[in-house]
């Protein structure tokens, strides 16, 4: 695999490149840039299979060479910065361009030690996955086995969402078509490292009518509200209507997974909803939101037109999945339009 590093500190380079030359000496480090104007360049002559990206540079910051990145020589780019925390509204619009994912830049020890390398390297692994092999990853079903309790007046009606490569700027523009009384109980599932959800969530609702909050384990999902899936652990829906967390199925590269969601309510929630498939890489969540449509539920597909990504609704529409496939401000505009 062919790696670049764009990063204006030489140190971080030279770190990064130590932890990649010690771990993985078959990766091939494809170039090096120092802002990101000289980073789209070099990605336009050469585009390498991921790009470790900083994102406070001068000429070009991270985000903006992201953007500019995947219109003109798409890759996998991971965002490596010094404070993600700090840095959190960059990294969701880095993120809402198209980059995969971010992590902490990994800082050289007193005692030469590199901290955060293990970290950075099992990103760099599940992206490889990710950029290469996607689209054959997907889950079984369980569908012969649904079981659905009778509908409780007491259960709301749910909205399922799934959105991964370009998510955050889809969900934003979802997300501000809903009304402030909108009755449903709305679930998010983002492919996200959990450090980022809790910023995420307030990024989102900053853009929202209905308060954004990270799912709990043990919690019932209410109406009005809007919770985002918090943990690298797939979120599932229990027989009881609860929230829970499972690492199962291990395998899959896409955590948390929507299809994993997806199926949970197929299985356990006893009233037909809208399911959403949004802009992201690979095909999860195709399966899952086919079977929610055969069981009733109203189904809704990003367009290829406004997605970063045209995977996951690809996918989902070549199954036939969908009932409706629009930009994600439609979506949300159909959406507000249902009687609940």
């Amino acid at each position: 695999m062919r790696i670049a590093i764009v990063n204006d500190m030489r140190m971080a380079v030279e770190i990064l490149r130590r932890i990649l030359a010690s771990k993985f000496p078959a990766y091939e480090i494809a170039w090096v840039a120092y802002d990101g104007k000289e980073a789209l360049e070099k990605c336009v002559a050469d585009t390498p299979d991921i790009i470790l990206m900083d994102l406070i540079m001068p000429v070009m910051n991270g985000a903006e060479c992201t953007r500019e990145i995947m219109k003109k020589a798409p890759c996998g780019i991971l965002i490596v910065t010094v404070s993600v925390s700090t840095n959190s509204a960059k990294v969701f619009e880095a993120m809402s361009y198209g980059a995969l994912d971010a992590i902490n830049t990994p800082s050289l020890g007193t005692d030469g030690s590199m901290k955060g390398a293990d970290q950075l390297l099992q990103k760099i692994a599940r992206l490889e996955v990710l950029c290469k092999n996607s689209p054959t990853k997907s889950i079984p079903l369980k569908t012969a086995v649904t079981t659905i309790t009778e509908k409780s007046s007491a259960t709301p009606y749910m909205v399922a969402i799934g959105s991964s490569t370009g998510g955050p700027a889809a969900l934003v523009k979802l997300l501000a078509e809903l009304p402030s009384d909108f009755a449903a109980s709305i679930a998010i599932i983002q492919h996200i490292d959990k450090e980022f959800a809790p910023g995420l969530a307030q990024w989102l609702s900053a853009s929202s009518k209905i308060n954004v909050s990270m799912a709990i384990e043990g919690e019932s999902p209410m109406p009005n509200n809007i919770y985002l899936a918090a943990t690298n652990d797939h979120l599932t829906i229990t027989s009881g209507l609860k929230f829970k967390y499972t690492e199962i199925p291990v395998e899959l590269p896409y955590r948390p997974s929507v299809d994993v969601f997806f199926e949970s309510i197929l299985r356990h929630w006893p009233r037909n909803g809208s399911a959403v498939l949004l802009t992201g890489i690979g095909r999860d969540g195709a399966q899952g939101i086919l079977a929610l449509k055969n069981k009733g539920w109203r189904t809704m597909l990003q367009d290829k037109e406004s997605c970063v990504v045209y995977g996951m609704p690809k996918a989902a529409a070549e199954l036939g999945a969908s009932t409706i496939i629009l930009p994600p401000e439609k979506i949300g505009q159909e959406l507000a339009k249902i009687s609940l």
